[in-house]
This record gives structure tokens, C-alpha cells and sequence, in this order.
């Protein structure tokens, strides 16, 4: 044997006939397009369409994000996706105390439907699909976003996109929650049922694994904690009353790409797979589209090095081959810029010309699944099938995902696995190049992206400017009805959206929440 994978299964040094044991393809293959969908979720994948280039874009004003939105979109990009400052990841107007030293510093800063405005100027809603990293306010800002194509006279139904939306991942392994976890959870069961209403070809929630992978999840904790999560979702939509095939062609999902291809292919695969099972068994889902796993990948930023950062053009090569060999739908490449600073132009550009040249300088859009029937690649999605079937047992046995995060149990394993890596890098048993080998004596001096710190200043300037010149009775009176909806059963949504159009706030409409729900403390159970 010649070690193992990162999800701890054995790694052989050859795989031959016979493996994986009792392989049968007609069952654990079927057709592409097809249940169990291994193989890809469409017949043709890439040799009738690429996947979507979609990439992770936003800081300072809302300005400077849209002139960078327009250089990609002009570059080639097919697909933006946003990225929001932490004041508005946590709810937060720029003005807010909490908010100082924070505006603009890891993605755009949006208030109001006024920087929404501007954040998209000269785009076309109805022809651009639109990602939006956000999940405790998620509803909030895409509210916004609808405000702003309604405006410019698109039909909603036209719009395309996904909103993160996903609660669950932030009490495991992010942070950005604002809300106890019954009442977050109560706002993606409203955003789902609006959605399905008001913007039927939105993706309404993409379930993240990215962000467990970042702070240590192998692989199959990835895919196993991340499908629990999905399966929580689902449950509450149904008991909100929603028809399983209407939700479940919305949801989409969020997975990271590393740097070891083979296991990264194999598990992109098995995810599919366990997905389809989970959905016509478990759900009774019937529409072939309910049982499609569809899902965004961005490359590992927890790989990338400040040390020789150069060599993260080499590293962001690789992860992206494997979200594409492990058929994703979209694929975000980071910039090699990234363990430093903002990127630069110069790298934004670079991280997608990366993409282009897998799309169209290479063979991989000629042919559907190219490793399928690959000795290794067959063993290891089996492999991580396995591992992160009995991963997401052992939720189960907790009494579901959110009674497992409860006890703490998602966390502590992708903490250990994260102390376990970390160790094996001190110790020189895993190479980081850069960092534990080829390592140079004097880094090459390197100038970064930097925000201007007047931004702040001025970011709050014109929040406060805006709240004079409204109908700030009429606000107020549209913030009391969101209040109320938040007490009842209503969905919050319609008298969310009325009070945003009228200018509220982003802090507005989420302390008004807030003042009804409360908010969710690290030291509290749930």
C-alpha cells in the first residue's frame, strides 16, 4: 500500500482488474444523465456546454465591484458571483459600530437597494446568472437583487442564480450567523416557498462543504456532513408544507476542489451518487431533476501559499481539473494572489484564463466522465461512498444534522482532521511546496491590492445621506410589519421586500428581525 487518502481510506500502489470488488457498472454507473447520476447530471455535460465560468468577485464600493464585474464579464466570464464585506455577511450597515475596520475589507459593502443599484449597473439581470455568497441575510439581499431587475423592467422568473443561504454550515465551521438556529432555519423555509412563487429558476440555497473543507473536513466529511445538512433542509421544507419535487430541483451545492485530483474526482462522484439514493429512497422524490446533485466548485483557497505565491497558479491548475474531470456545474478558480491580499486585476484575469484553457485548449469537453470505469477512480468513490455513508450515519444516530451540531459532533471531527493535517506539515510528512520544502532563502517582493481606508468614511457617509432623504414614517411603519410577519407564521419575505424597496437598510431589516428572533450566542445550546 502506498498510504492513504485524505479521508483515511487505504491508497493502493495498482489497481487492477476486479476492483473494486463486485463493481457493477449498470447499478453504480448507469448512464450519464441518469439515475444514480455518477457518471454527471446531463446526458451530454461538457461536449454540449461548458460549465458556467463563475467568478468570486467583490470589494470595497459597490462602484468598484461593478467596474470589476464588467472587465470579467468582458474577459469572458459567463457567471458572477458576489462577494459581501462581513458588516453585510452579519447584518450590518457600514455605520454600525461593530462595522468599523470591516467595510469593504473582504467584499463589497451593500446597504441598500441604492449600492444594489450601482453594484450592477450596466449588467444585464435577465442574461447573467448571479451567485451571491450570503446566508444569515441571504433573503435580504436577494430581495435586493430583484428590486434592481424589477426596476429595469426583467420578469423575476427570468432571473438565474443561487443565494447561499445555508444556516447550518455557519454554526459548524464559519460564523456568520445572526439568528438562533430554529428562526435561521424558519427564514430558509420562507425564502424557499417565495422563491417558488416570485423567482422559479432561482437556487434558492446552495449547501456548502467549501467552507468545512477550509477549516479541515477531508473529503468525505465534506460530502457526508454537507448532504446531512441537505437532507435537514429538506425535512423543513416539507414540514412547511412544500411538495418535494417542486424544492428539490432548486437546491444546488457548494464543494471545494484540492490539489489531490484523483480522490477529488472520485469524490464529486460519489456525492452524486449518495445524493440520488438519499432523495428517491428517503424523500420519495419522483422528478428525475429532484435527484440531480448540481453544484458549484471553487478551488481550495486553504491551499494556497503566501510563500512563492506564483506557484498557486500551478496548484489552482490542478484543483480546477478535477472539479471538471468530476463533472461540476460551475467553477469558480481562485487567484493566485489570494493568501496575501484582494486579487489584483492582473490575477483575477489570470485565475480565468485558467478556466478558458481547460475549456477550450484541451480535450476534456470532448467526452462525458473520461475516468469512468478506472480502476483507481471506481475504488476510490467507492471508498468514499463508504466513508461518508457511515460519516452520516453516525448524524443520524445524533437525531439529524442539527442535533448533531448541537452536540458538537460535525465540528470536533473536522477539527480533529484539521489538527491532524497541520500536524503531519510540521512534521515534514506532508509537503506544502514553499512552506515544508523547496522554501527560498529571500521572497521576491510582491504589491498587493489594497483598500483604500477613506472607503469606510465615505461608505457611511452615504448610508447616512441616504436615510434623510427617504420617507423614513413609511419606513419605519414597513419595518412594524415585518415585525409582525416575524411573530406570526407569514412569510417575512413580501413585507421584507416592501420595506427594502422604500429604502430600508440591510441593519434595518435585519434588527428587525433581530428584535423578534433574538440572536444566537457561540455559548448557547440550541
Amino acid at each position: 500500500m502506498s498510504g492513504q487518502t485524505e479521508s483515511g481510506t487505504p491508497f493502493a500502489d495498482v489497481y487492477g482488474p476486479g476492483e473494486p470488488a463486485g463493481f457493477d457498472p449498470d447499478a453504480a454507473l448507469g448512464e450519464p444523465g441518469a439515475f444514480p447520476f455518477t457518471r454527471g447530471v446531463h446526458p451530454g455535460m461538457y461536449t454540449t456546454r461548458p460549465w458556467t465560468t463563475r467568478q468570486y468577485a467583490g470589494f470595497g464600493t459597490a462602484a468598484e465591484s461593478n467596474a470589476r464585474y464588467l472587465e470579467l464579464i468582458g474577459h469572458g466570464s459567463a457567471g458572477l458571483s458576489v462577494a459581501f464585506d462581513l458588516p453585510t455577511q452579519m447584518g450590518m450597515d457600514s455605520d454600525a459600530a461593530l462595522a468599523a475596520g470591516e467595510v469593504g475589507k473582504v467584499g463589497v459593502a451593500i446597504d441598500s437597494v441604492d449600492d444594489m443599484r450601482v453594484l450592477f449597473a450596466g449588467i444585464d439581470l435577465a442574461q447573467v446568472s448571479t451567485s451571491m455568497t450570503i446566508n444569515a441575510p441571504a433573503a435580504v439581499l436577494l430581495l435586493l437583487y430583484q428590486l434592481v431587475a424589477e426596476e429595469n423592467g426583467i420578469d423575476p422568473a427570468l432571473l438565474t442564480g443561487t443565494i447561499q443561504n445555508d444556516v447550518l454550515k455557519e454554526y459548524i465551521a464559519r460564523g456568520t450567523y445572526i439568528y438562533p438556529p430554529q428562526a435561521s432555519l424558519r427564514l430558509v423555509g420562507d425564502t424557499f416557498a417565495y422563491c417558488a412563487q416570485a423567482l422559479p429558476r432561482w437556487n434558492t440555497i446552495s449547501i456548502s462543504g467549501y467552507h468545512m473543507a477550509e477549516a479541515g473536513a477531508t473529503p468525505a466529511q465534506e460530502i457526508a456532513f454537507t448532504l446531512a445538512n441537505g437532507i435537514a433542509y429538506v425535512e423543513a421544507a416539507l414540514a412547511a408544507g412544500l411538495d418535494v419535487d417542486q424544492l428539490a430541483p432548486r437546491l444546488s451545492f457548494f464543494f471545494v476542489a484540492r490539489t489531490t485530483l484523483l480522490e477529488e474526482v472520485a469524490k464529486f462522484r460519489a456525492a452524486r451518487r449518495i445524493w440520488a439514493h438519499v432523495m428517491r429512497e428517503r424523500f420519495g422524490a419522483e422528478n428525475p431533476r429532484s435527484l440531480m446533485l448540481r453544484f458549484h466548485t471553487q478551488t481550495a483557497g486553504v491551499q494556497l501559499t503566501a510563500q512563492q505565491p506564483e506557484v498557486n497558479l500551478v496548484r489552482v491548475a490542478v484543483q480546477a481539473l478535477g472539479a471538471v474531470l468530476g463533472g461540476t456545474q460551475s467553477l469558480h478558480t481562485n487567484s493566485y494572489d489570494e493568501a496575501i491580499a484582494l486579487p489584483t486585476p492582473k490575477a483575477a484575469r489570470l485565475a480565468l484564463r485558467t478556466q478558458q484553457v481547460l475549456a477550450h485548449e484541451t480535450d476534456l469537453t470532448k467526452t462525458v466522465d473520461p475516468f469512468a470505469g478506472s480502476y483507481v477512480v471506481e475504488s476510490l468513490t467507492d471508498d468514499v461512498e463508504a466513508a461518508a455513508l457511515a460519516l452520516m450515519e453516525a448524524v443520524e444516530q445524533r437525531g439529524g444534522a442539527v442535533a448533531a451540531i448541537e452536540q458538537g459532533y460535525q465540528k470536533g471531527e473536522i477539527e480533529s482532521s484539521a489538527y491532524d493535517v497541520q500536524r503531519e506539515i510540521d512534521a515534514g510528512e506532508r509537503v506544502v511546496v514553499g512552506i515544508n520544502r523547496f522554501v527560498l532563502d529571500e521572497e521576491e517582493p510582491y504589491e498587493p491590492l489594497r483598500v483604500d481606508p477613506a472607503l469606510e468614511a465615505a461608505q457611511a457617509a452615504r448610508v447616512a445621506r441616504m436615510r434623510e432623504g427617504r420617507d423614513n414614517v413609511r419606513v419605519q411603519a414597513a419595518l412594524e410589519q415585518l415585525r409582525s410577519a416575524a411573530r406570526g407564521t407569514d412569510n417575512v419575505l413580501p413585507p421584507m421586500k416592501r420595506a427594502l424597496a422604500l429604502r430600508a437598510t440591510v441593519g434595518e431589516v435585519c434588527d428587525a428581525l433581530r428584535d423578534v428572533w433574538g440572536v444566537h450566542r457561540p455559548s448557547e445550546r440550541f
